[in-house]
């Protein structure tokens, strides 16, 4: 057997652990992963694909494209948190090859491979990819249409337009109007062919698969899915973001270079003078440039509104490592970063729960931290020797070893914290004589998710059992 096919076998324990491994141990997060869920169960149920209704009432927030994958593999049998999350995998993995064999291509093997291995293996997309929420959707959709644009445009390709142009409607169909914004990069560089942007083709393929959803839903029910849709959640959260997670514009800073962890170190190699001397690779430094200023500018800002940039970015750095003289240093780095990971695992489920700013931070782990630096020694020697593969492969390990000791440790936690699932198992058996106080609304999402009909408030029907929190804790049984 080849080194070769030995690689790819020692990527399939690799990819389980990373993207399957515990995949339903926590249940849904936050308020939107419990949110998208039932939307997209509500439509397996109903049959109606057209109109997005969170427990029997029209919702607007969203375009269609992730609550169709739930729907689908409720369809397929699939239930609960499988059947939200595992479409959310496989369009990650599935983009993670197209994006492999497409920088192969355009800049051979290794630096194809290494920048495959930086973005399947940074936090961000790995956090992500486990998440049903809208931002693996829009950042398969569009960077597959800039992927295929470009290379469409640098030869000429009428079909292959027309396929990038679908893609970017499916982009739309994931998150609005933003992806169009962050598509002006390809337009700017091939300004110079700017007519094969009008070709019929691609125009008409796009308007077919974009427009008909929105526009059926503009028909049926008028102003207020324009209302809400654009004027509030495009427009309103990029102008204000008053409610709409306004924050600072530095915002961004520290969450692309904890997005990118273990990798961060590594972001050094793109100061390298002569980098960006192609213009392939300069079309990657202003499509990740332009996206992170514009959503810099934006009032309303979210850690996962940069996920689109990520493949940008992880080509460059992929680039720029195969091409380092002496990458020691950076390798080595990136593996002490990992010595942190029982600290991340000691705050994530408080994180969580109450936010970071609340959490206590703690979890450090001094025999964890021995063993990450003896490796990142062994790291260090291999690329002095020259062996830089098997330098980042002890990298990869170092990683997946990692990101089992999250999920093994704080899983639980986060579960028992951060999640409505456990309060449902005690709430079930009595559901007909529970009523719910005011808690917090990724909570109540949560629990309505998982009791299918949400239960009654308090405050309209009284009940013998009454579901409360108090401040900084979880919701229990009264």
């Amino acid at each position: 057997m080849s080194s070769g096919t030995w690689k790819w076998w020692l990527a399939v324990p690799a990819i389980y652990f990373l993207f399957f491994f515990a995949l339903t141990d926590v249940g849904l997060i936050g308020p939107d992963e419990p949110r998208y869920a039932s939307i997209g169960r509500d439509m397996a149920r109903s049959g109606d694909w057209v109109t997005p209704r969170l427990w029997g009432e029209s919702w607007f927030e969203k375009p269609p494209l992730l609550y169709w994958i739930i729907g689908g593999a409720h369809r397929a049998g699939l239930r609960g948190e499988l059947a939200a999350r595992l479409p959310v995998v496989l369009l990650s993995l599935g983009f993670l090859i197209f994006y492999y064999r497409f920088l192969r291509t355009e800049f051979g093997p290794r630096p194809a491979l290494l920048a495959t291995v930086i973005l399947g293996s940074s936090a961000g997309w790995l956090a992500y990819s486990q998440l049903a929420v809208t931002d693996v959707p829009l950042a398969v959709t569009f960077s597959n249409a800039m992927l295929l644009g470009y290379r469409a445009l640098e030869r000429g390709s009428r079909r292959m337009l027309a396929v990038a142009a679908g893609l970017l409607a499916a982009a739309v169909l994931a998150k609005g109007l933003v992806p169009l914004v962050l598509a002006l990069p390809l337009l700017w560089v091939w300004r110079g062919r700017l007519r094969r942007f009008l070709d019929p083709a691609p125009v008409l393929v796009f308007l077919a698969i974009a427009v008909p959803w929105f526009a059926v839903l503009a028909w049926k029910t008028g102003f207020p899915f324009v209302e809400e849709l654009f004027l509030r959640h495009h427009f309103a959260r990029f102008s204000s973001g008053h409610q709409l997670h306004a924050r600072p514009f530095w915002f961004y800073v520290p969450v692309l270079l904890a997005g990118f962890v273990p990798w961060t170190p590594a972001f050094v190699l793109l100061l390298r003078r002569g980098l960006f001397s192609d213009p392939r690779r300069r079309f990657l430094l202003i499509w990740a440039a332009f996206g992170f200023l514009f959503f810099s500018v934006s009032a309303g800002k979210l850690p996962g509104y940069l996920l689109p940039l990520f493949p940008a970015v992880a080509a460059l750095i992929g680039i720029a490592l195969d091409e380092a003289r002496d990458a020691r240093w950076v390798l080595a780095a990136a593996c002490v970063m990992l010595a942190l990971v029982p600290v991340i695992t000691g705050t994530l489920p408080g994180a969580l729960a109450t936010g970071l700013s609340r959490a206590r931070i703690e979890g450090w782990h001094w025999w964890f931290a021995i063993t990450y630096c003896l490796m990142a020694v062994v790291i260090w020697w291999w690329e002095e020797a020259g062996r830089r593969e098997a330098a980042v492969g002890l990298l990869i390990f170092a990683t997946v070893l990692g990101v089992v000791f999250i999920k093994v440790k704080a899983y639980p936690a986060i579960d028992r914290l951060a999640t409505a699932r456990p309060l449902w198992r005690q709430v079930s058996t009595r559901a007909y004589l529970t009523c719910v106080e005011p808690i917090h609304r990724s909570w109540r999402y949560g629990l309505n998710y998982y009791s299918g009909k949400p239960l009654p408030d308090c405050s309209q029907q009284r009940r013998p059992f009454r579901v409360q929190q108090l401040p900084g804790h979880p919701p229990f049984v009264n």
